[in-house]
């Protein structure tokens, strides 16, 4: 599901929420997400999963084309644990 059908399954399932009601209302929840990842937190949905950041430790690393050495340095990336209910839902399906 893209953010655009999100926004228009939003719309239809709750009639009084106009579209530009419902896209201001994910952007929203998105940007908080984002903010609250961003700033280091953790931020988890009961019944869906949690996210949370990774520290990669930097590293020496091969460019596959010439064999050359190569430095890539630390970096956090985002991180998605499933929740119990979802992971059962989608071993269901």
């Amino acid at each position: 599901m893209t953010r655009s059908e999100l926004i228009a399954s939003l719309s239809q399932r709750f009639p009084q929420l106009v579209l530009k009601d419902a896209e201001l209302s994910v952007a929203e929840i998105l940007g908080a997400l984002g903010n609250a990842i961003s700033r280091g937190g953790r931020v988890e949905i009961r019944g869906f999963g949690s996210f949370s950041l990774n520290y990669r430790p930097p590293r020496i690393g091969r460019n596959p084309r010439t064999g050359e050495r190569v430095n890539i340095p630390e970096k956090w990336t985002p991180h998605f644990k499933p929740g119990k209910e979802l992971r059962e839902l989608v071993n269901a399906a």
